[in-house]
């Protein structure tokens, strides 16, 4: 398809190294919010050691889908899509000379990033002022499902719980009119945000120069999401509902049905909007005074929408787009998901990667969606079975082979 995958790329240029080379990441979070924040740093460059319980990340056995024969090694795609460019270490934190591999861990790191709930760490033995203590430039992200504090503080964080008591859900779907109910978004996008939060504050933290807390949670992070709904609804001092996919604000910014499925059309402008009815051999439309301004479209979609389905719905999706696209209006088809990594776009781009792993063979990855000109992101490794690098990241923390098999033998790691 013409484009390099973020694998080929890592393969034909070894020497070029990501943004974060040389940042050392202590990975003690589970799940997703936590595992996507530090892959994302991982794309960047930076090592990050995965600190597992003994059992592992509960999302190896987060499955089906699987990944690997029945009988043999296998892993779980959920795991597999939050945990590349990492580096993996089964540690029994409850025990003492457990504890103390994390401290030496930590004493040499520049990020910490965690989501216990509130007092987690505390009875590990790792609050704030111990890790001030073992490392006073380290950045500690905290990612928790309400916040450090306030009347919510101890409750347990679910991306579902997040969407529903964050208002997402309450704009999400179709409306009761259509049958509707207040819907989830169909990717844990509380969780995926939180991570691109917590990665910023790492950032920041570490531009700062200075070792210091950050704080994100899934409840802060659904509320910030929220951006301009939660706009208008201060302005108006009503909470809108939900419209399916229709937006709030633009009009015509949806999907219609056509003769043979359906597309997204999206007019963000005057310009395109009278482009718009000249594709669809509408220009009546563009001179009524109804529809003239995206105003009064807003204000009177009821009348307008009808007269656009009809038309839509007298031919196939192909030609609209075709007509569409010649006239300079957005739109796009409504593909699933491996049409939309197959799309030429999506390839060119590399956001449809291959690497292989030592056990599982070659397996696919969703691409790095960063790019940078000179210091690459990259998918460099595949993610770790369990405890796959626990000897050599011992060793750099100074144990030699017999305090390594020591360990090992009782059940520290």
């Amino acid at each position: 398809m013409g484009g390099r995958s973020a694998y080929d790329r890592q393969v034909e240029e070894p020497q070029v190294t990501g943004p974060l080379a040389g940042l050392r990441v202590a990975d003690l979070s589970t799940v997703l919010a936590g595992p996507y924040c530090t892959m994302l740093l991982a794309d960047l460059g930076a090592d990050v050691i995965k600190v597992e319980p003994i059992a592992g990340d509960a999302t190896r056995g987060w499955g089906p889908p699987w990944v690997g024969p029945e009988e043999g090694p296998r892993m779980a795609a959920y795991y597999l899509a939050l945990n590349r460019n990492k580096r993996s270490i089964g540690l029994d934190l409850r025990q003492p000379d457990g504890l103390e591999v994390a401290r030496r861990l930590l004493a040499r790191s520049d990020v910490l990033v965690e989501n216990f709930r509130p007092g987690g760490l505390e009875r590990v033995g790792l609050d704030d002022g111990v890790l001030e203590e073992i490392n006073p430039r380290l950045v500690h992200l905290a990612i928790t499902g309400f916040g450090p504090d306030g009347p919510d503080a101890g409750r347990p964080g679910y991306d579902f719980v997040a969407q529903a008591v964050g208002g997402l859900m309450s704009i999400t779907g179709f409306g009761d009119e259509e049958g509707g109910q207040p819907t989830k978004v169909g990717v844990a996008i509380t969780d995926v945000v939180t991570g691109l939060l917590g990665t910023i504050g790492v950032l920041a933290a570490i531009r700062s120069g200075q070792g210091q807390r950050v704080d994100v949670s899934l409840l802060e992070s659904t509320l910030a999401l929220l951006i301009n709904q939660a706009q208008n609804a201060f302005v108006s001092g009503e909470s809108p509902g939900r419209r399916g996919n229709s937006h709030p604000n633009i009009v015509p910014y949806e999907t219609f049905t056509t003769s043979d499925g359906q597309i997204v059309v999206a007019v963000g402008s005057e310009r395109q909007w009278e482009r718009l009815c000249a594709a669809l051999d509408l220009d009546d439309l563009a001179a009524d005074p109804r529809f003239a301004t995206n105003d009064a479209r807003v204000r009177n979609r009821g009348q307008l929408r009808p007269m656009l389905a009809e038309r839509f719905a007298a031919a196939p999706s192909a030609d609209w787009l075709a007509r569409l696209a010649a006239a300079h209006v957005p739109c796009g088809a409504v593909n699933d998901i491996l049409a939309a990594f197959a799309q030429p776009a999506a390839r060119a781009r590399g956001m449809d990667a291959r690497i292989k792993h030592p056990v599982l063979g070659m397996i696919r990855q969703v691409g790095v969606p960063i790019t940078l000109s000179r210091t690459q992101a990259a998918i460099r490794t595949p993610p770790p079975l369990l405890g796959e690098q626990t000897d050599e990241i011992l060793a750099d923390l100074g144990y030699d082979p017999a305090a390594i098999d020591d360990l090992r033998g009782r059940g520290v790691v």
